[in-house]
């Protein structure tokens, strides 16, 4: 991890970006090779998703299943306007969307305080449109929530780490933050980047602790509204 390097790079328009289509032409696992959960639900009642970026998602998946709390995570691609695309096409950045984990909770086990905590600490959140030698709009980072009350733990969150990134003497954080609604579907990816690592070992990853420590415990319940320098295959 190359902490405090901005990478570069243009956001595609909607008027230039990829067609896409109207289905998928893949079909998506059913089950988490790590968990045994299922990918795309039905989850136990109560379960509360997110979905976030940071960097390829290979890595970025794996830090999440490995929380206690975490009922199920999976990869796609969200945020731009291509609909349905390919891992190919989202990695020439036409797509507009970013590598995006979902991960799925249970609030009574874990809280979004803490997954998000494993969030901050584990990438550059300071870098724009890219992640150490990932250099795109599709590895940037991001934060989608799925409800109000999400929100505001969300930016409480940015807003203390962000008081840590400059105080460490980085600039500020450049994590694009909305509402998953906003954000668009989030599109499954290819079943064989679902738990990648777990099939892969040994593959790439270039998350890891940034040495920087995110404040948790800093909104209330009362205050709420009601990757191993390997290149990638390519």
């Amino acid at each position: 991890m190359i902490f405090g390097l901005r990478m570069k790079s243009t956001m595609v328009t909607p008027q230039d970006a990829l067609g896409g289509r109207d289905e998928p032409t893949f079909a998506v696992p059913t089950t988490h090779t790590v968990l045994g959960t299922p990918l795309q639900g039905p989850w136990p009642e109560g379960t509360r998703t997110v979905m976030i970026g940071m960097g390829c998602f290979w890595g970025a998946e794996r830090i999440f299943w490995r929380l206690p709390g975490v009922v199920t995570t999976a990869v796609g691609y969200q945020g731009g306007y291509t609909p349905n695309p390919s891992y190919e096409e989202v990695c020439t950045g036409r797509t507009g969307h970013t590598e995006a984990v979902l991960v799925a909770y249970d609030p009574a086990k874990t809280s979004l305080e803490l997954l998000l905590k494993a969030f901050w600490e584990n990438h550059d959140p300071t870098q724009g449109f890219g992640q150490g030698n990932d250099v795109g709009t599709q590895y940037r980072s991001v934060i989608y929530w799925t409800s109000p009350d999400q929100e505001a733990v969300v930016r409480a969150s940015r807003d203390a780490f962000n008081t840590v990134v400059r105080a460490h003497g980085y600039g500020d954080i450049t994590t694009e933050l909305r509402p998953a609604a906003d954000a668009g579907t989030f599109y499954y990816a290819e079943g064989n980047h679902q738990q990648y690592l777990d099939k892969n070992p040994g593959g790439y990853c270039n998350h890891g602790p940034n040495g920087m420590t995110c404040p948790v415990g800093i909104v209330r319940q009362d205050q709420l509204p009601a990757q191993q320098d390997i290149l990638p295959p390519s």
